[in-house]
């Protein structure tokens, strides 16, 4: 995709080959703008798509229409552009033949009026639309004619491409949005078109339906906001651009209404015959239809400022067609997926969430334990000396040595260091260890009694158990020697 790089303060020139360019960026060294927010078109692949491949764009839209409003064969067709609208004045074609002559003359000596809509025609007639935002404020605006002197030099102005100075106060606000409305009537079609006719008079007829299904007289606006996003997407670009451009305008009138005394409605009036009607027909050709194209038309002004955003799930289907694997064909679908991914999501949340509650649960377990432990080893601590305690407290080391039933360790096991074989390493692992537990059933001892304690338990309980058949060991506060079996070369230990 072709990019197109600007710099400071240059404005693009206008392109007639690329009038559907889909975007372009601009890259400005001002450093006091670099801190504001970067703006991004939510509808670039929709254009991108429209741009690059209108076959595809045109039938994801068409499907999504097609599942809002009924559109027999025939319309479909129409819709479509395979078959040419029958109006209902029953004009025929040779009629139709020398209408399309006569435009094309029109557009070969580049003639605004009465030529097809081209974005060169929109450019000049841009110049009213802006002059007209300045002048709102003007009483029967729209409805009251301008000069026919003053309209004719303007005309002729805007047909040879010269320059309008309006603002010279020559022309007057009543001339110029006569002459707008006049160019509008002068299209060869409307500016909706043709094809798009039986397609709102469908959306007019979009009514809500009740709790038992059934339908009601209430119309049913988001449907009718939804069906008009999408049917606009399919107008050909210059009718897009101008349908933006004039909705705005009258969306602008009509908040103006207390002082140009123009409502939405009044400016329908105005309009509806030259954006929606077909043309060459009357209001007695239209019948009952008339209703329905004048309240369309009331409907776009009001609602104009939605109705050119994509639907989310035509952004959606665009981007995963130049993103994603999978190209998703209507909203419906979109739904389902959300609605998987919403399923799944819960699932997964009340599975971490039981998850978290058993964990929590075992803690409150393991702390009740821990605290009738402590309860329970105070009390055996509070004991009088006697054999009893001693045993109960050995009880209570062993189990420190061991995790709580049901709790998993916090910390990996180490590996035990492997024993000295020699005599000196288990006389002094005896010694220190023994000290070590000495030291937590005494709140207070001194080194002596600890060392002299833990000697003499050593030399009464264990030393025989642990070297049996070993020379006798005799043990005292101060000095370890051998008493017996003395060999050469063997030193005892201070």
């Amino acid at each position: 995709m072709a990019t197109e790089a600007l710099s400071e303060g240059e404005v693009p020139a206008r392109d007639s080959g690329r009038s559907d360019a889909i975007c372009s960026f601009v890259i400005c060294n001002d450093s006091s703008l670099r801190g504001q927010p970067i703006i991004f078109n939510p509808d670039f692949f929709v254009e991108k798509l429209r741009h690059e491949k209108p076959e595809v764009f045109t039938e994801l839209v068409v499907s999504n229409i097609t599942r809002l409003i009924d559109l027999p064969g025939t319309e479909l067709a129409q819709l479509m552009g395979e078959v040419d609208l029958k109006l209902p004045g029953g004009t025929g074609p040779a009629s139709g033949f020398f209408r399309s002559l006569m435009s094309l003359k029109r557009k070969e000596k580049e003639v605004v009026f009465g030529s097809p809509l081209t974005e060169e025609g929109i450019a000049q007639i841009y110049q009213l639309i802006e002059y007209l935002h300045k002048n709102l404020r003007v009483e029967g605006l729209f409805r009251i004619p301008g000069n026919s002197v003053r309209q004719q030099i303007l005309r002729d102005a805007l047909n040879n491409g010269t320059d309008i100075d309006l603002e010279s106060g020559e022309f007057h606000s009543n001339d110029v949005a006569t002459l707008l409305k006049m160019f509008l009537g002068e299209l060869p079609e409307p500016l909706l078109t043709h094809k798009h006719f039986n397609a709102h008079l469908k959306i007019a007829d979009l009514m809500r339906f009740d709790d038992k299904g059934n339908k009601t007289n209430i119309p049913d606006k988001e449907r009718q906001i939804e069906a008009l996003q999408l049917l606009f997407l399919i107008l050909p670009p210059p009718n897009r651009n101008l349908l933006k451009l004039l909705l705005d305008l009258l969306y602008q009138t009509a908040k103006k209404q207390d002082k140009n005394k123009m409502s939405a409605y009044n400016l329908a009036l105005m309009f509806a015959p030259h954006v929606l009607w077909p043309k060459n027909v009357t209001a007695n050709d239209l019948q009952e239809n008339i209703t329905k194209l004048n309240n369309g038309m009331a409907f776009m002004i009001k609602h104009s400022q939605k109705l050119f955003k994509a639907p989310a799930y035509i952004r959606e289907c665009a981007r995963l067609h130049y993103l994603g694997s999978r190209t998703q064909a209507s909203k419906d679908d979109l739904d389902l997926t959300a609605s998987c991914h919403t399923k799944s999501f819960q699932l997964a949340k009340s599975q971490t969430q039981s998850q978290v509650d058993s964990c929590c649960h075992q803690e409150e377990t393991q702390e009740r334990t821990e605290e009738a432990l402590r309860e329970l080893f105070q009390h055996v601590h509070n004991m009088p000396e006697s054999a009893k305690k001693k045993q109960l407290i050995r009880q209570f080391n062993k189990q420190s040595l061991t995790q709580t039933p049901g709790r998993e360790p916090s910390t990996p096991r180490v590996q035990k260091r492997a024993r000295s074989r020699s005599f000196s390493g288990l006389i002094k692992r005896k010694v220190l260890g023994n000290q070590m537990m000495s030291e937590k059933k005494n709140e207070y001892p001194t080194p002596e009694s600890v060392a002299i304690g833990e000697l003499k338990r050593a030399s009464k309980e264990n030393t025989n158990l642990l070297f049996s058949g070993s020379p006798t060991v005799t043990i005292t506060p101060t000095r370890l020697k051998w008493s017996e079996g003395k060999k050469e070369g063997k030193k005892g230990f201070l």
